[in-house]
Order: structure tokens, then sequence, then C-alpha cells
């Protein structure tokens, strides 16, 4: 089955909906042709959909290729902004035919369903298809993987090839040049209100701490300060600034001091909707600038990070699926995936690999997908964790080939050589880079504390757990962080203390199996055995088909730590 419909269709009605209705007619046409000359019959051709059946994949695919390069002739003459795209999807099953022409069986619905998948210009074929097919002549051929189709019980493994090679129509997930997918922000010079000119030395300090902090965050694109110099003050029209900076997000406020004291306003704001996202207030002795100022950029930066993410999730979700890019895909697929639960994540996993395709140079979509793996394995969802561990290293490892200074990349490649290779050695040269190249990102420095953990040294694990929770105290995520911090404390033999964050984890999402087995473990150390056998019944729960002989290979910790986890955890209810 051949499945097809319009990309951007709606666009285009509104905007010329006599032209748009000639063209399709046209595109009708050059689809009718080469359907019947490579042997298939036209199903349907309502709206600006086309379903078509041919005997094999490979006379669907003939078909396909050449209804794509005749489009790309058919309209070349026409503005970028009105040419008429198509996505194809093929696949090949067994179907029911009924006297009247219709057809109907799974192979309908997952064609149609899998052409959503398919940038503009190209096709996607089920794996079936892509292993009848003999070399095909200039066609880019890309394996997306497994993907979870909407109300499809199994995932279809998919191929996609790209036919049109057209520079002048960016596909989705690639950026225009000058631009760039991530959220932008801009810091604007602290002179609002400023009474004295030398007042402006105090203001510019705290700007240029804050655009530091600021840009060791790669998920956001900074404005550098030289570009702002002149910006800012009274009577400013954000709007404008923004646009004119090319930015989403902008940072302003002022700086004043009276006597000893000193006083930093500030306001984070999205100019386009006119919206206010947070506003701050510092106060502090004049004495203690320095401090004051390194405290003011991190609760800024620690405060920004997720508000931006947050914000930039919600837009996401707000696009139609044809406008979607690579890194809104990974937004989406970092969302489900931390809802840890097994639906969520086989929708995750989709997403992280479409958003690979439509962006092959996306290192952080990558990156995800590596980590993606390792929940599956941790969280006990793997049906093969030999896989899953081999995919988890070559996603990660293509990550950091895309871009060797991501810390969020390298601090996810070291937890993958940690936590599922346990060769732990490497995973802090990963890791220890990581820092280096993001200070302020959380997720380095929890991940670090996860691999002293397993090192044995706690005092190290607990110092960066801290620093990791510190730097997101609003993150959507902060479970995660509050989890690892609760492993450290018990590894240093604070239970109490890991008994604290655990709760804390737990309440925040009750499914996070790894910070369970921590609150199991560490209630058995203070003999709470009624609370650890609650816990383990709770973990059940969640993992069914827990049981202590197939963890006990995968767990990370060694000698006589793991010997005494296992044994807590047995004594907690959990079954061998």
């Amino acid at each position: 089955m051949l499945a097809a419909d319009v990309a951007g269709y709606s666009r285009l009605m509104s905007q010329d909906a006599r032209a748009t209705v000639v063209a399709l007619d046209e595109a009708r046409a050059l689809f009718r042709s080469h359907i019947v000359s490579c042997g298939g019959r036209v199903i349907d051709m309502t709206g600006d959909a086309v379903l078509a059946m041919f005997d094999n994949g490979r006379a669907a695919v003939a078909a396909g290729t050449a209804v794509q390069r005749g489009l790309q002739g058919l309209h070349a003459g026409e503005p970028d902004a009105r040419r008429m795209r198509f996505r194809i999807g093929i696949h090949v099953g067994d179907v029911i035919e009924k006297a009247d022409g219709t057809v109907y069986g799974d192979v309908v619905n997952i064609a149609a369903r899998m052409q959503t998948y398919a940038p503009s210009g190209s096709l996607v074929v089920s794996q079936a298809v892509a292993q009848s097919l003999d070399d095909v002549d200039d066609v880019d051929v890309v394996d997306m993987g497994e993907l979870y189709l909407h109300n499809i019980a199994r995932p279809v493994r998919m191929v996609c090839l790209h036919v049109v090679h057209d520079d002048a129509w960016p596909q989705p997930g690639q950026v225009p040049p000058g631009n760039d997918a991530r959220p932008s922000i801009a810091v604007l010079p602290f002179r609002k209100h400023m009474s004295h000119a030398n007042e402006a030395y105090f203001a510019d300090g705290i700007v240029d701490d804050i655009i530091h902090l600021l840009a060791a965050f790669k998920e956001l694109f900074v404005i550098a300060r030289g570009s702002t110099i002149g910006l800012g003050g009274d009577g400013m029209d954000e709007r404008q600034v923004a646009r004119a900076l090319g930015v989403r997000y902008l940072l302003h406020g002022s700086v004043s001091r009276s006597g000893g004291q000193l006083r930093v306003l500030a306001e984070l704001s999205e100019p386009e909707s006119g919206t206010i996202l947070r506003a701050y207030r510092h106060e502090g002795k004049l004495a203690e600038l320095f401090e004051l100022q390194d405290h003011i950029a991190l609760d800024v930066v620690r405060a920004i990070a997720p508000q931006v993410q947050a914000r930039e999730l919600m837009r996401a979700r707000r696009k139609h699926p044809q406008n979607m890019t690579a890194y809104d895909l990974m937004l989406q697929g970092i969302d489900q995936m931390f809802r840890i639960n097994s639906a969520s994540a086989a929708h995750a996993r989709g997403l992280l690999q479409q958003a690979m395709v439509l962006d092959p140079y996306y290192a952080s979509a990558y990156s995800y997908a590596a980590y993606w793996h390792v929940f599956r394995v941790g969280e006990g969802w793997s049906t093969d964790p030999i896989a899953d561990v081999q995919e988890a290293s070559r996603l990660a490892e293509a990550a950091i080939g895309l871009n060797p200074d991501d810390p969020q990349g390298l601090a996810i490649c070291g937890h993958v050589q940690s936590f599922l290779r346990h060769d732990f050695a490497k995973a802090m040269i990963f890791l220890d880079r990581a820092i280096e190249a993001g200070p302020s990102s959380a997720l380095a420095h929890t991940m670090s504390s996860a691999t002293c953990g397993y090192l044995g040294l706690a005092d190290l694990a607990v110092e960066r757990g801290r620093q990791g929770l510190r730097l997101s105290p609003i993150d959507a995520h902060r479970f995660w962080h509050e989890g690892v911090l609760a492993q450290a404390h018990y590894l240093r033999g604070d239970f109490a203390e890991a008994i604290a964050f655990a709760r804390m984890a737990v309440g925040r999402n009750d499914g996070i199996a790894f910070a369970l087995r921590c609150l199991a473990a560490s209630l058995v150390a203070v003999a709470q055995m009624d609370e650890a056998r609650g816990v383990a019944q709770q973990l059940l729960r969640v993992q069914p088909t827990f049981r202590l002989a197939a963890y006990r290979p995968r767990c990370p910790f060694t000698g006589v730590v793991l010997e005494t986890w296992i044994d807590r955890l047995r004594q907690a209810g959990l079954p061998d």
C-alpha cells in the first residue's frame, strides 16, 4: 500500500485556494500516471490524500520515487512557499478487498500513519519493503529504527528514502542559514532607572556573569553582550528589541545602590506575547559585591533554564506534526521519557528517532536517544538488555562525534559507560569533561554523582549530587536528581538523608523504580521493616516481573556494597 498527503495543505489553501486546487489536480494526475505505469491501482484520492495498491513493494517504491521527482519538476517555477510537496508512506501486508474496490486491513492503517513521519519530498517504507529493494539511484537511505504509530500495537521499523534534494526548501528539523533551533535569549544591560553613570560597572559585571553562565547551557542560544550594548534602559520597546536581536526571550533589569546596600531587580519576558515569565529581586551588602554577583547569576540561571524549556515544550505541543522540527520532537521525547512508564517510553523513542531522521546532525537527539536506552534497562522495560546497551553506546558515541563539547552529550555518554557498561574509569573521563564544558549543567553533576558512588567516592557523590539538585530547583525532572542524591547518601551511610530524598523523588513520581529500590534498602538499613515491605510491594506493582537474580548482573554496585544492597532488597520482600 502507498499512502500520501500534502505537507502544509491547510496553509496552502488559506493563502490561495484556487491555485492550490489547480496544483492538487496536477499532482493527482502525476500520481495516477506513475501508479498505473508501475502496475498499481488507485484506491482513493479524497481531499489531499492518495491511497494506492501494488502487487509488491518494489513497484510501489518505483512509483513513489517517480512521483517525487516529477513533482519537483512540475512545480519548479513556483515560489518556495507555494510549492506543493507530498509525504509518502509504503507498507506491505494482506488486505481485504470488497467488490466495490475498497480495501481494508492493518497494512492500510499503517501506511497512512507512516507517511506522517516522512519529510516532505521523501518516502518512508517499512523494513519488509526496504529488504525487497535493490539499490535506488540518487536516493539517500536513512534507517529510522522502530517507530510507534498511533493506535498500532507494535512498533514498525522504518527506512526513510530522501528522493528530492531541494536546498531551497529546508526539511523539518533543518535550520535556515543564520538561525538556530534552540530557544534564544538576550541579556540586556541592567541600566533601567540608573541615576549615576558610575554605577554602570556594577550592572555590567552582573550581566557578564549571567551571560557566561547562560552560555554554559547548550539548550540555549545566548546573544553575545557586544550585540546588546546601547539597548535597554527606560522607555525600551521590548518587542522591537527582541525582533532586532532575533531572540524569543529577554532578561533585563536595574541595579541601584544606597549607602552600603545593593539592589538588583530583573525580569525574564517573552516580548512577542507580552508575557513576564519570572521576576527577581536581590539585595545584599555592597562589600559582598562579587559574592552577590555570583549568587544573582546562578539564581537567574537556575530559574531560567527550566522556565524556558517548559515554555518551549508548550510551544512544541501546540505545533501541527508537519511543522515539527528536530528540536520540537526532542523536547516532546524527553517529556515522554521522564514520565517513567512503558507506554510513554515507547512514544518517546519514536519521537527521538524521528528527530534524528529529520536532522541527522542534531547531536542532542542522539544523546537523549542513548539516554532512553539507559532508562529502558534501568526501569526494567528491556526485552534484550544486551542489544539496548550496544545501541545506547552507539548513539552516545555518535552524539559526541557530532558535538564533542556538549556537556549534556558528554554526561550521557559517561553515564552509558558507567551504568550500562560498568566501565567507571572511562565514564569519569567523559563526566569530568562534561562538568568542565558545562559547570552549570545539572545533568552533568548528577550523572557524575552516580558514578562517584559506584566508585566508592561517597563524599564526592554527595557533593556533586547536591550541586546537581541546586542547579535544578524548579526542574520538572527534579525527582531524578533527588533519587541520585538519595543513592549518594545511602552509599555514605547517611540513611536518614537517603530516606528523605528518596521519599521526595517517589513523591514527585511514584513510578521511578531506582528511587523505590533506594528507599526500600535505606529503610531496611534503619530497621523500618514495615515501610520497607510496603515500598517493595509498590516497586512490584511498577515492575511485576522484577527479580533480584535478573537485576543483580546489571546493578553497577560492586563487592560488599552490592552484597549488602541485594540482601536489604531481599529483606524488604523483593523476590529472588
